[in-house]
């Protein structure tokens, strides 16, 4: 080989063979449009896919109409159902109402019983006693029975008759009508009842009017 020919195969001195950085930089952008245009274009399609599917599914006009007549049907009956049970409830409000009503004006109705044989035996010496031959012995013994019939038709309701002589006093029960200067009793005792009083269940009637001890 002939240095003529050598020479001409070496490069060239201050001849730069590196691409350009412009025109690298040039391609890379186009590239990087490119592919934004790709993917706007994919995104396009893919709403142009769906928007499709969407059209395919909407519901038929004959469907919605059935399921708007179900759900009216549905109303309907839940409306009957409200309707019927308040009418229940008022008829049963009422007939508690008419109970309760019977229970006020009868709640006597057993005592009343009970004291009408009381009044039938007060009634009978009543008559004997008005006989031209009245036995007194006869009526004292006709109006002991009638006592005792009423103290049993009063403890059966529930009555208690208070008694309360020879017991200390006791403002709950008992109503001080005077005071008496008594030595032989200690203070603050009933000595005398001047009526009696009454319990019913427990619960005060009518308090006792008594007399009361005080020191001499």
């Amino acid at each position: 080989m002939t240095k003529e020919q050598d020479d001409a195969r070496t490069p060239l001195e201050g001849v730069d063979e590196t691409p350009n950085s412009e025109e690298a930089a040039d391609a890379d952008g186009d590239e990087r449009e490119a592919s934004v245009f790709d993917e706007d274009a994919l995104a396009f399609d893919r709403s142009q896919s769906g928007l499709n599917q969407s059209d395919s599914e909407q519901p038929d006009p004959a469907e919605l109409t059935m399921l708007l007549e179900d759900s009216r049907a549905k109303a309907d009956e839940a409306n009957n159902q409200l309707l019927r049970l308040r009418a229940e409830m008022e008829n049963m409000s009422r007939r508690q109402a008419k109970e309760l009503e019977n229970a006020h004006k009868f709640a006597l109705e057993g005592f009343v019983k009970e004291l009408l044989q009381v009044r039938d035996s007060l009634e009978l010496g009543q008559a004997a006693a008005e006989a031209p031959d009245a036995d007194v012995a006869k009526l004292r013994e006709g109006t002991e029975l009638t006592l005792k019939l009423l103290r049993d038709v009063m403890t059966k309701f529930g009555v208690e008759r208070i008694e309360p002589e020879g017991e200390p006093f006791n403002p709950d029960y008992h109503q001080a009508m005077s005071m008496q200067p008594r030595s032989d009793v200690p203070p603050n005792t009933v000595v005398n009842v001047v009526q009696s009083g009454y319990l019913l269940n427990g619960r005060l009637v009518r308090p006792a009017l008594v007399m009361v001890s005080q020191a001499a």
